[in-house]
């Protein structure tokens, strides 16, 4: 308990850790003032016993319960400010802290981790820890303070009631231990399950169009069912594994109380305890059940503290890539890549390719699919880095750039586009979030998407779906190249941005590009002959290497990949329904 209770400090930070130990420190003043009903009771008993009780011995009793109610009504509000403070500060500092975390993680993180284990950890995980972990930290280690004080309290009185107590307390400890232990393989089954299931929600929401067009309801549903079958299993069994054991602990604690009234009563009637000892030990019996009762029902849930601290700092501790580089604003745009390679899982991806890329030209890189290509512009922009050679921009190793000064020199157009739930100003905003709606309209009629948002009911404030699903493919793509131009970056990489539109969007969409491009290094992916023809240098990457590299029509001269794969689109083309 107590290490869980110090990793959850840790975790805390500087600020939020001060708010908790200050809360504990006023759980230890509130447990004194909770102690002082004993001296109230202590005071009139005496009196009534002694058959002299006066108002004195009334209205003293009553200031001291007055004392010990208002005290604790007072420091229990602070500390449940405090506890609440430091509980849900902490909780949004983390989230922010892993959301700035993951701008820095190489990309193979997100292909390893599914984005339910993300959202999990951000979402339930974080909920846990803002709400729940420190109402059960808190009260936990009031319940140990409590009967820590009342047991020594008792001690001083009378020390066989004590060795009563500290027996009971014992059998408490011994029972709570094994349920610790018993909980121990069965929490993380239960974290897992609740990842599976948002995993699983999140993925057959997402791919419900492909779900209803291959007719895939019942296999996808099945494997939804799986998850939430695994969570109740999961919830159900960590509940048998702990509820007997807290029902053991609750009948031990109402035991303990019973033995401490009947022995006190036993030592009275014997002539060995007096009559205001027995009274006092008896209502310390009381106390001693009440604390030990939350102190058991919490103490079930601490293991699932331990969980959740250590799943956030898995990803916390995920190493980052180097990101303290300089600000750097490089003399020009040139890219050149000197033996450059990389693997992904033991697979080689990028095989010894160096290839240069002047400033201001237009770079197209094809091949075959799984080739290599997507992954050559990640180590370009440094999505990746390269676990050989190096990789540089305007004769500056990109490793060197801090990341942020970095990007402010690339902007993407990809084939998938991710639009945010917000409006539609504020998505193309994403490219320079300090823009003027000037600036936005702008580059939105640049990118050719001002007269489609103007026909919508509220124009540039029209909300749209998460992920974009509101528009159609080509919108999507317009809006993120408005996006891009606004970035106004230097370095334009496009991965196959025109490769699902549809013919109608098809013109617009390239007007856009056009406009985006201009005056810029571009680098693209693409598979159309018309998008390639025009460019400055080709790559063809295949395997990992460059197969062929030089103008279109120096590669049309040779045999190889390239002349096959723009006589295989040309016949494609032509090809017709008799």
């Amino acid at each position: 308990m107590f290490q869980t209770l110090k990793l959850y400090i840790n975790f805390c930070g500087k600020e939020d850790a001060r708010k908790v130990k200050a809360a504990m420190a006023l759980g230890v003043i509130k447990v004194f003032f909770n102690s002082l009903r004993l001296m109230a009771i202590a005071l009139v008993g005496d009196g009534i016993i002694d058959g002299d009780l006066s108002w004195k011995h009334v209205w003293g009793g009553l200031a001291i319960m007055g004392v010990s109610v208002v005290g604790q009504i007072l420091i229990g509000m602070k500390g449940h400010m405090l506890q609440v403070r430091g509980g849900y500060h902490c909780s949004a500092e983390k989230r922010m802290k892993i959301a700035e975390h993951l701008r820095y993680l190489p990309m193979g993180f997100f292909n390893a981790n599914s984005l339910g284990h993300i959202t999990s950890v951000t979402t339930n995980t974080m909920e846990m820890l803002g709400d729940v972990a420190t109402r059960i930290v808190m009260t936990v280690t009031q319940g140990v303070l409590t009967t820590g004080v009342i047991t020594i309290f008792v001690f001083c009185f009378d020390w066989r009631i004590g060795l009563i107590t500290v027996v009971g307390l014992t059998i408490f400890m011994i029972i709570n231990s094994s349920m610790q232990r018993a909980t121990k393989p069965i929490a993380p089954r239960k974290h897992n399950a609740d990842e599976g299931v948002v995993t699983s929600v999140i993925e057959y929401v997402q791919g419900i169009a492909e779900v209803k067009n291959y007719n895939m309801t019942d296999k996808t549903a099945k494997k939804l069912d799986a998850a939430i079958t695994e969570k109740t299993k999961a919830d159900t069994a960590l509940e048998f594994c702990v509820l007997p054991r807290v029902l053991l602990q609750d009948v031990v604690t109402k035991l303990t109380g019973v033995a401490m009234c009947v022995a006190s009563l036993i030592f009275y009637f014997s002539g060995t305890m007096e009559l205001l000892y027995c009274i006092i030990m008896m209502v310390s019996s009381f106390m001693i059940y009440e604390s030990l009762e939350l102190m058991g029902v919490f103490a079930a849930m601490i293991r699932n503290v331990n969980i959740a601290v250590t799943k956030a700092n898995e990803i916390l501790d995920m190493p980052a890539m180097d990101i303290k580089g300089e600000q750097i604003k490089p003399k020009n745009r040139d890219i050149e890549l000197k033996n450059v390679e990389f693997s992904y899982e033991e697979r080689k991806i990028i095989d010894g390719i160096s290839l240069k890329i002047p400033e201001k030209t237009t770079t197209a890189i094809v091949g075959p699919s799984g080739g290599g290509k997507t992954t050559l512009t990640n180590l370009i922009a440094r999505f990746w880095d390269v676990q050989s050679g190096s990789v540089t921009l305007g004769g500056i190793d990109v490793k060197d750039y801090s990341f942020d000064s970095l990007m402010e020199n690339f902007s993407f157009v990809f084939q998938r586009v991710y639009l945010f739930k917000d409006t539609i100003a504020n998505n193309i905003r994403f490219g320079n979030p300090d823009a003027s709606m000037e600036q936005v309209i702008e580059a939105a009629k640049k990118a050719r998407c001002h007269d489609f948002i103007s026909a919508l009911p509220d124009g540039y404030e029209t909300m749209i779906g998460e992920g974009g699903a509101s528009l159609s493919g080509g919108e999507k793509q317009r809006i993120s190249i408005a996006r891009a131009i606004l970035k106004d970056s230097p370095i334009i990489i496009l991965d196959e941005a025109t490769a699902n539109v549809d013919p109608e969007n098809e013109a617009e969409l390239t007007a856009a590009i056009d406009e985006l491009t201009r005056e810029k290094t571009i680098i693209m992916i693409a598979h159309r002959l018309k998008t390639v023809r025009n460019a400055d240098k080709i790559f063809v990457i295949d395997h990992g290497k460059i197969a062929q590299q030089g103008t279109h029509d120096e590669l049309m001269a040779q045999e190889g990949i390239y002349k096959n794969f723009i006589e295989g689109r040309e016949e494609a083309a032509s090809w017709k329904i008799a």
